[in-house]
């Protein structure tokens, strides 16, 4: 492997934790660790949501349009997916590619967790309730929204002074 392609990969595990204190490497075990255990959560979640759904199909009680059923079902297929947004989120820690929880994805994961309790919800719950959880998911709409665009024009500008760069070099030669 020449030089140059050795200089554009991306160093492996072993290089890493050469050169990782004693605190980072302390923070890798433990996202390792929560890794684990959350695909362990995950699993067991879709066995439960599995044996559930066979538990409705063979009493011939599987009707999407029973509320009941409807929220049984999808409540665990959102818990699944927040658990899923979780678990991604510590393995971008893992894998380097942030270095700690990104307030972005904790935000993403609050939504997903108030998308959930609207599906979960009784029918009967209070006006006052709703309008918490309303209120809640649009702060929390916005938030995501603002940060999205903020991370769109780094974005923006990251690219455009690539660009300037390729040009400035093809202007060179």
């Amino acid at each position: 492997m020449d030089e140059a392609n050795a200089r554009r990969r991306p160093p492996g595990f072993r290089e890493q934790w050469a050169v990782m204190s004693f605190y980072e490497r302390f923070e890798e075990v433990i996202a390792l660790i929560l890794s684990g255990v959350i695909a362990l959560i995950i699993v067991m979640s879709m066995l439960q949501l599995i044996r559930v759904v066979l538990d409705f199909l063979a009493k011939g009680a599987f009707d999407p349009l029973d509320y009941a059923v409807f929220q049984t079902v999808f409540g665990m297929i959102m818990t699944l997916l927040i658990a899923l947004e979780f678990k991604h989120s510590i393995i971008r820690v893992v894998m380097r590619k942030d270095s700690i929880i990104q307030v972005k994805t904790v935000v993403l994961i609050a939504l997903i967790a108030l998308s959930r309790k609207f599906v979960v919800l009784e029918p009967d719950a209070s006006p006052a309730r709703i309008a918490a959880l309303s209120g809640a998911t649009l702060a929390l709409g916005i938030v995501y929204w603002l940060m999205r665009e903020r991370d769109q024009k780094a974005l923006d500008a990251e690219r455009a002074a690539r660009a300037e760069q390729a040009l400035a070099r093809t202007d060179a030669s």
